[in-house]
């Protein structure tokens, strides 16, 4: 029997509740592993060869590969151990999350720097009739969509 939960109508959201941990365990003791030197040396050396030590989906594999963290936080991830991967490339948590909204690393800092994104029409699907994850752009292109709609806004109340 599957559980009600409500919390899923959060826009372009993944709860890491009971069900996403048991689906990423392997997938994040894998990314604990990194926490030893030889074995980041390992992963950095063969990437493949590493990951094939570990009993995790192809799905998950390939997301830690292709740095997808988007994926692989839907195929069971949590990003505080995803984060080790990175890190293992030398890439800050600041560079991450801004490759996981399609922004720069500077267009991240600068929109969590104003306070972030706003949580009106990103409250639950369906919000505002817009509040969906395919249609929330980032970076400079969301910044251009916001203000057209911010003019379109100002115009219809005149």
């Amino acid at each position: 029997m599957a559980l009600d939960k409500p919390y899923q109508d959060i826009p372009g959201t993944i709860i890491f509740d009971a069900e996403q941990s048991r689906k990423g365990y392997w997938l994040n003791q894998f990314c604990m592993s990194l926490m030893k030197a030889d074995n980041r040396e390992r992963f950095k050396a063969d990437q493949r060869a590493y990951l094939n030590e570990w009993p995790m989906s192809e799905d998950q594999k390939q997301a830690v590969i292709d740095m997808d963290l988007n994926r692989a936080m839907a195929l069971g991830g949590n990003i505080y151990f995803l984060a080790k991967i990175g890190a293992t490339h030398g890439l800050s948590f600041q560079q991450m999350a801004g490759s996981m909204t399609g922004m720069t690393e500077e267009e991240y800092r600068a929109m969590m720097l104003a306070g972030g994104r706003s949580a009106q029409g990103n409250r639950f699907i369906g919000e505002n009739g817009d509040a969906q994850a395919h249609n929330q752009p980032q970076g400079a292109a969301g910044a251009a969509a916001r203000q057209a709609a911010a003019s379109a806004t100002e115009q219809g109340k005149n």
